[in-house]
């Protein structure tokens, strides 16, 4: 094989090693943007969906079993059902990611193969259709579109879907034009495996070939003059034998991929994303997904898909507007030459005779190829109309800096980018060969071929330096929107990153509800939920105590940061990791010190549970006139509730009741304020919060309590979380000091 390798590097020429350098750098260039723009991961959470399905076949599981404890580590687009947590994407991608993950312990390997691999293929499929140099241009452009570069940058579905679909466009131009079985058994195996990947996405791809497939099976079965004499596989004619292979591996896998739907939802008809939610398929009227719904009609699909297709147009496609005119450009030249030239295929191309090599086999199967690219333009773009999910993708109509497609494009129509990227190859193809002509021209009108020469060389060095220029000015605009994302990202794990984690569970917050990896995909489970780190969401205090039963020896921490979540990558968080101790006995005795600026003119103390008990008060308050420049609070926890003992000697007690107040047994968590107020009403308030229950040893708590200074309102959740080693964060004369001891009656 080595020396079989050799002999065909030796034999390559400058065209060839040329596409052998550009399919290099595009897979150099992916694994650069995914290893800085995205090293901590993209906006879109559907990586982490994906990483953790790798990481599950890795582990040689297709879900998590988690039990009674489902809902605690349910990760983002997993569904659960019975204490099973299964994804709702099919394996295939999710598999590539982990094939490099096991081999090489880096999944951004994968990332590059298939960039490389995808611009390899675009250069192949290129040469099918219109020559090796139109070929190598649509390699170029293909590589350099900035969709393609930050979505093949990112653990996403759609290259390697692409990947797939490429393999099975080239194998079955090269059966049609070889007449070889074993290229269309391949070009069945892709488009099966594309199909298991992504069922809709293979189906439009596929759609011109299974029409050009059908077409030539009928054809060729209208000329069987004695169906008798079709006894075996043998005797077939050429296209049914091809074609029917290519239908048969092709099958083969959709065969799988429902059984795969047996496996996961019980029913074969039933994808996983349709048990995620079942109104998120193609078509019209109400689709939904979770909370969000919109009423699709054929009005917002046109509207929806005709701005993404300006979209790529002047902003996805390499060098913008400059390679859609290439493109156009090359759709003319090809429109053109198809209808001017015969079609040599007719009665013999198809039928086995033709071979690699023979120029009437290459005419013929350009003339076969040109419209079946042009097929794949239309489908695609058809397609997508009736899908909501590009709908979804843009956000805003009115803006193109948001939603997930300002960051990564129309990515439902990444396949876009093949025909596009060849027509532009062409397009190219075309212009350098009126260069000879053109230099030919100026020497007869200036009488020097010198002149002319220099003429075009600079002409052409001109539109080399315009074309790099506006493919640079076409992706930087995305990396740059990308790599901010990114800043705030590696600022919001900071602290997650600098810890060395050995049997540890964290608790994370939950921004946008009950889910894992959303949006903090970076802290993922592995397949067992016992490796060196668990992430476990922090949710309701009698849930926590359930996780915190089951990993009864871990080192506790708590994930949190200052700030609000949100979408907008300027919108920095500053991360806190918080160590954590479970403490226990007959009481706790806790104490809080608060710092107290000038003209204070009161603070009120204030425990008040959030679930409560039937009987007791339900809170307890007291008031302390003129407080120094700090403040001292002693309050208990015990079995029949939290007590705040100055609530009976405070300077002006206020009403306040040294009756404890009580705490849901099983689990609550228990608010203990103190707010000052100045003289004009202003208040800011300090405000813990700790989560309790009943236990063997009397009363049990987590210790530290969760943290947080508020201006104005008593409750203000993470963003006033305290953060006692970033000064920042609070005014200078702050200080929130608390602790606890366990004391036993």
């Amino acid at each position: 094989m080595t020396t079989r390798l050799r002999e065909r590097l030796a034999r390559l020429d400058r065209v060839s090693w040329a596409a052998v350098i550009v399919s290099l750098a595009a897979g150099v260039l992916t694994f650069a943007v995914a290893a800085t723009v995205f090293s901590h991961h993209s906006a879109n959470h559907d990586e982490g969906v994906y990483l953790t399905q790798a990481a599950l076949l890795l582990g040689g599981q297709l879900e998590f079993h988690a039990g009674p404890l489902a809902d605690a580590f349910h990760p983002w687009f997993f569904i659960e059902d019975g204490g099973r947590l299964y994804p709702k994407y099919n394996p295939v991608p999710a598999a590539l990611f982990a094939t490099s993950m096991g081999l090489f312990g880096e999944p951004r390997v994968t990332l590059a193969a298939v960039a490389a691999g995808n611009a390899a293929l675009v250069y192949l499929l290129g040469s099918l259709t219109f020559g090796r140099r139109a070929g190598l241009a649509a390699a170029v452009l293909f590589a350099a579109s900035p969709m393609a570069i930050a979505t093949s940058s990112a653990f996403l579905p759609y290259a390697p879907t692409t990947l797939c679909n490429l393999t099975f466009a080239v194998a079955y131009l090269r059966s049609v034009r070889d007449g070889s079985t074993g290229a269309a058994a391949v070009a069945g195996i892709a488009i099966g495996i594309a199909f298991f990947s992504r069922p809709y996405t293979a189906v439009l791809f596929a759609a011109p070939f299974i029409c050009h497939a059908l077409w030539r099976v009928a054809g060729a079965a209208r000329r069987v003059d004695d169906p008798s004499s079709l006894s075996a596989f043998s005797s077939l004619p050429d296209p049914i034998r091809r074609h029917g292979l290519t239908a048969l591996f092709g099958t083969c896998f959709v065969a799988i991929t429902l059984a795969y739907n047996v496996r996961m939802t019980g029913s074969p008809l039933t994808f996983p994303y349709q048990a995620f939610a079942p109104m998120d398929g193609p078509g019209f009227g109400e689709r939904r997904i979770l909370d969000h719904s919109v009423e699709y009609t054929p009005a917002l699909a046109l509207e929806s898909n005709r701005y993404a297709l300006v979209e790529i147009a002047t902003r996805w496609l390499a060098a913008g507007p400059l390679g859609t005119a290439l493109a156009l450009l090359g759709g003319a030249v090809a429109v053109r030459g198809w209808r001017a030239s015969g079609d040599p295929g007719v009665g013999g191309a198809d039928d086995g005779s033709v071979r690699s090599g023979t120029s009437s086999g290459t005419l013929g199967l350009r003339r076969t190829a040109t419209p079946l690219l042009g097929g794949v333009t239309v489908s695609v773009v058809v397609g997508n109309l009736f899908f909501w999910g590009t709908h979804n993708a843009l956000a805003d109509l009115s803006d193109p800096t948001d939603g997930l497609a300002s960051l990564f494009g129309p990515f439902y129509h990444f396949d876009l980018l093949v025909p596009l990227s060849i027509f532009g190859g062409l397009g190219v193809a075309a212009g350098a060969r009126t260069l000879p002509r053109a230099s030919r021209w100026l020497a007869a009108r200036t009488g020097s071929q010198q002149v002319a020469r220099v003429a075009v060389a600079v002409v052409v060095a001109s539109a080399v330096v315009v074309a790099g220029v506006a493919a640079v000015d076409a992706a930087s605009e995305p990396i740059d929107r990308n790599a901010a994302v990114d800043a705030k990202h590696e600022a919001a794990y900071a602290s997650v990153d600098e810890t060395e984690f050995e049997d540890g569970l964290v608790f994370v917050p939950t921004p946008y509800g009950e889910w894992q990896n959303h949006p903090f995909q970076y802290l993922r489970n592995g397949p067992g939920l016992d490796g060196e780190v668990v992430y476990a969401l922090d949710r309701d205090p009698v849930e926590n105590f359930a996780v915190l039963d089951a990993y009864p020896n871990r080192t506790l921490y708590r994930y949190g940061y200052h700030g609000v979540w949100t979408a907008d990558p300027d919108a920095h968080v500053t991360p806190k990791l918080e160590s954590l101790d479970r403490r226990s006995g007959d009481r706790i005795d806790a104490e809080t010190t608060v710092g107290v600026p000038d003209r204070v003119a009161r603070a009120t103390v204030r425990v008040d549970p959030r679930r409560g008990a039937a009987d007791g008060p339900d809170r307890t308050t007291y008031t302390v006139t003129d407080p120094d420049d700090s403040l001292a609070v002693d309050w208990t926890v015990t079995p029949e509730g939290v007590r705040l003992p100055g609530a009976g000697t405070a300077a002006d007690a206020g009403g306040g009741s040294t009756e404890p107040v009580p705490f849901d047994p099983e689990g609550d968590v228990v608010a203990v304020t103190v707010t000052l107020v100045d003289p004009a009403g202003a208040t800011y308030t300090y405000r813990q919060e700790v989560t309790v229950r009943e236990s063997d040893d009397g009363v049990e708590a987590v210790w530290p309590p969760e943290r947080s200074t508020c201006r104005l309102v008593t409750e203000c959740g993470n963003e006033g979380t305290y953060l006692p080693d970033e000064p920042d964060t609070h005014p200078e004369w702050v200080v929130f000091e608390t602790d606890a001891e366990t004391n036993e009656e």
